[in-house]
């Protein structure tokens, strides 16, 4: 099997990396790495893909994953990529939180037989007694370094909190800890994660004159330069209670033509062959890649059932019958008495949030990209009413591709 260091290399994954050399060499046999997922939300959303996307390929190439969730480290708050301190969230919020997410890695990767661990460092931080931990551990971190940083530098100019000031402390102590309990001898990250996973690397060679090593993933953008995962309706989750596998399916067929390639790469197990022979169609054959892209990266989340189901809604949706309209694509329900009484259009388009503000439904309105039931909206104050209801519902479409049904209820 090849070195799942080239593997990731070739997919796009690594953007840094400790010693190149001694990283290839180290993953030539079994080892055990790390990620953490601080539990932030209730459900991981697209920016975390990158991440479990390459446990699974780690695993895949016979090492053992761990997953930490950072129960302890979300009580403190990260402060890499943000302007402003995070809002400090409760124990119950974040153990509520951490519920779901090993559900949710299960889907991309195997923990049966210890052949992949999920932890909590909030095991092993909250009973630190802060005193013995700023000797034990903060002596060995240089204020000077931590300031260097890009997260803590960005931060200085609009103001750092002492409570985030050490995150790099517990995240390095996390590091250490994994390597002692569990013999990790890898930690994966995003890039900004970069300082944070080298202190660690450090914290270890200090504490137990070893070597650990370090990678970190590129920040995912679309060719547009939109942070990946980032919609008109917010950002996509990986739970289908927050975004539907129909939405998660559409999310990915709308890709830009120019990063279905690199999407294909990251997202996907599909062999490199396959992976840029899709890439390489052009105009109206691009469509099929897309369609691979959306079917496996929403298989590998939802399961084959719902992937199939998205895809044949959006088939029938793409082919613009709307009497064929599956129960995949997502709806709202309005009362009969409303649609009675008639409800305006550049209203309902606000309402169900395809578009972000009415004014913006009028734009689309007059720019020709609202339709009901296939038909053009020619008027932006036209009402929609129980008039328009075909076979017990009403089909709404903002540009091309997103779609929206309209059920009456009584």
């Amino acid at each position: 099997m090849s070195n799942v260091f080239h593997i990731l290399e070739e997919r796009g994954f690594v953007e840094q990396v400790s010693d190149r050399e001694q990283a290839i060499a180290l993953l030539e046999n079994p080892i055990t790495c790390y990620i953490g997922f601080d539990p932030t939300a209730s459900s991981l959303h697209l920016g975390s893909l990158v991440p479990i996307m390459s446990l699974a390929h780690m695993q895949r190439a016979g090492h053992r994953p761990i997953a930490v969730v950072g129960g302890g480290t979300t009580l403190v708050g990260d402060p890499s990529g943000k302007t402003e301190m995070r809002k400090l969230m409760s124990r119950e919020e974040i153990n509520q939180n951490a519920v779901g997410i090993k559900s949710q890695l299960a889907r991309f990767i195997d923990f049966t037989n210890d052949r992949a661990i999920m932890v909590n460092n909030a095991d092993w931080l909250a009973p630190l007694n802060y005193i013995d931990f700023l000797r034990d551990i903060g002596r060995h971190f240089s204020v000077n370094r931590m300031l260097a940083a890009e997260s803590y530098r960005v931060r200085l100019e609009t103001g750092l909190s002492f409570i985030e000031f050490n995150y790099m402390l517990l995240q390095a102590y996390d590091y250490w800890y994994l390597f002692k309990h569990y013999d990790c001898l890898l930690q994966m990250g995003g890039n900004d994660q970069w300082g944070n996973i080298l202190a660690g690397a450090d914290l270890v060679r200090r504490l137990e004159a070893q070597t650990v090593h370090a990678i970190t993933f590129p920040l995912i953008t679309t060719s547009s330069g939109i942070k990946m995962g980032k919609t008109q309706k917010g950002a996509v989750w990986l739970d289908r209670d927050l975004t539907s596998p129909y939405d998660y399916y559409q999310y990915w067929i709308n890709q830009d033509d120019r990063d279905v390639e690199r999407f294909l790469a990251l997202f996907t197990f599909l062999p490199m062959d396959e992976v840029r022979r899709l890439g390489a169609l052009k105009e109206a054959e691009i469509r099929v890649a897309k369609e691979v892209l959306a079917h496996e990266a929403t298989r590998l989340s939802h399961g084959k059932e719902e992937a199939d189901n998205a895809r044949d809604a959006a088939r029938r949706l793409f082919g613009a019958d709307e009497s064929e309209l599956s129960e995949s694509v997502p709806s709202h329900q309005v009362s009969a008495e409303e649609l009675g009484r008639g409800i305006p259009v550049y209203y309902l388009f606000e309402r169900v949030h395809l578009c972000k503000t009415r004014s913006d439904a009028r734009r689309l309105i007059l720019q020709g990209g609202a339709y009901v039931n296939n038909e053009r909206v020619e008027a932006f104050d036209r009402v929609i009413g129980l008039k328009d209801l075909h076979n017990g519902s009403i089909l709404l479409r903002a540009g091309k591709k997103r779609y929206l049904r309209i059920v009456a209820r009584n």
